[in-house]
């Protein structure tokens, strides 16, 4: 076993191998190339985007296995972040990673220099090298958070205010601090297919967003949903409209990309459209020439097939434009399920669920559900979207507490943990679980009660609140 030094490297073992920093910490992953840029979002892990393929994070546990990686990939880069937001790493334990290999075999250990005012450190990067794996101790530190990392790599990052590292955390009337349980101006889970280039010499296909590809794309999806036992989904206008807006944009720039030019979301066009949403899922794709051909690429995909096959979704709206110049097409798929006070109600129940069977799960009381506290919580994911802001600290200076209480909430203790892009209440409560500020809360022994939000709409399609008393 070799204790490493910063530079230092070591050869790792075949197979899988974990990287694990106790503490309170976040961990993070880029994959990479030898060009050293990600190849889209999907190579970006962290607690809200907690797997790609070859690498999975869990709690304070990074799996790697180089054998499963993207195609491309040959470097993967560990990076260390405070679980509460904005917290110089200096003020916290001493970081110390931890290497183990197939077994549970210690490898190897590293303890980087102790860090300043840095808020991320880059740990340690696993490498190719010949047919096999290395791994290389790193310690560099950034004092922009995971922001500058992701910049760094390639990952386009929307900033917002809480990004900026605060003069610290909120405290709550008998609660003490109150984690801001949500590493902001990181990329949020929003995975765009990547280009499939066509063979040359395909018949092109005409430059709009008319609807006809609706035409040969619903039959084509409503038989693969059939398969796999899930409902038809009907044609929607105002999606059709969405997508094609959206698809000619794309096509004018020639870039995927979930945003207009002038900032306008794709999710913001469908609401602008007039169609409220409970969920959303899109497929943004450039390069099939024929509805048959962009159906059996989403299809092979396992996250875009899994769009395709899902019983969420009741409506589709589909539109395809080629460029002007390039004559590549571009495609966007937008699947959605309106909104309807039931499903919004479901959507918190479930979330409540969740949520008490993880507390369940380590011998707590389960929360019950509060009225006040929903309306507060509602309210803030309705409010983030209507002020474009992503923080806990509302524009008007408004905490959770102050929000609680203006709901005529009693409750002495309050937490909040919020959360944009997840798509489904498993998926959000999974994110919130994977991030130690987040779980803090959720497994506090002295909440008793919980209210929920949720909103679509805004730069990342969906936000989510959790306001816990106690």
């Amino acid at each position: 076993m070799n204790e490493l030094v910063a530079g230092g490297n070591v050869p790792l073992p075949d197979g899988a191998v974990t990287l694990r920093v106790p503490g309170p910490f976040d961990l993070s992953v880029i994959v990479t190339g030898d060009s050293g840029k990600v190849a889209g979002d999907a190579d970006f892990v962290f607690y809200n985007q907690p797997a790609t393929a070859g690498a999975r994070l869990q709690g304070d546990t990074v799996t790697v296995d180089g054998r499963r990686l993207r195609a491309g990939a040959s470097r993967v880069t560990v990076a260390v972040s405070p679980a509460e937001p904005g917290t110089p790493l200096g003020r916290l334990p001493r970081i110390a990673l931890q290497v183990h290999g197939p077994g549970g075999r210690l490898v190897t250990r590293f303890t980087p220099p102790r860090p300043d005012r840095e808020t991320v450190l880059l740990l340690a990067e696993i490498y190719r090298r010949g047919a096999g794996w290395k791994l290389r101790a790193l310690g560099q530190g950034y004092a922009d958070g995971l922001a500058g990392v992701a910049r760094d790599f390639g990952v386009d990052v929307a900033e917002d205010e809480a990004t900026r590292p605060s003069a610290g955390g909120p405290v709550a009337a008998g609660a003490g601090p109150t984690p801001r349980a949500t590493p902001a101006g990181v990329p949020q889970p929003y995975r765009p297919s990547h280009p499939s280039r066509p063979s040359p010499g395909l018949p092109a296909v005409a430059p709009s967003g008319a609807p006809a590809p609706g035409d040969g794309f619903l039959p084509l999806v409503n038989a693969a949903r059939a398969s796999a036992g899930a409902p038809p989904v009907s044609l929607d206008a105002r999606l059709t409209a969405a997508a094609g807006a959206h698809a000619a944009g794309m096509a004018a720039r020639a870039t995927l990309s979930s945003q207009h030019p002038d900032g306008t979301s794709l999710y913001q066009r469908v609401v602008a459209g007039g169609y409220a949403y409970l969920a959303i899922g899109e497929q943004l794709v450039s390069g099939p020439r024929s509805p048959a051909d962009f159906v059996e690429y989403c299809l092979s995909g396992e996250e875009s097939g899994r769009t395709v096959r899902s019983r969420t979704y009741t409506h589709v709206g589909v539109a395809c434009a080629a460029g002007a110049r390039s004559g590549d097409v571009y495609w966007t798929a937008l699947w959605a399920t309106p909104f309807s006070r039931q499903g919004l109600a479901e959507w918190a129940s479930a979330v409540l669920r969740l949520t008490n069977a993880e507390r369940t799960a380590a011998g707590l009381r389960p929360l019950a559900s509060d009225p006040l506290l929903t309306v507060a919580a509602q309210g803030h994911s309705a409010d983030m979207i209507a002020r474009a802001f992503y923080s806990h600290t509302s524009p008007d200076g408004g905490e959770p507490w102050h929000r609680a209480s203006a709901a005529g909430s009693t409750h002495r203790a309050i937490g909040e943990n919020i959360a944009c892009g997840q798509r489904t209440p498993a998926e959000v409560v999974d994110g919130w679980m994977n991030s130690p500020g987040h779980r803090a809360n959720i497994l506090k022994p002295s909440f008793t009660h919980l209210g929920v939000g949720f909103a679509g709409g805004g730069s990342a399609g969906t936000y989510w609140t959790q306001l816990f008393g106690g």
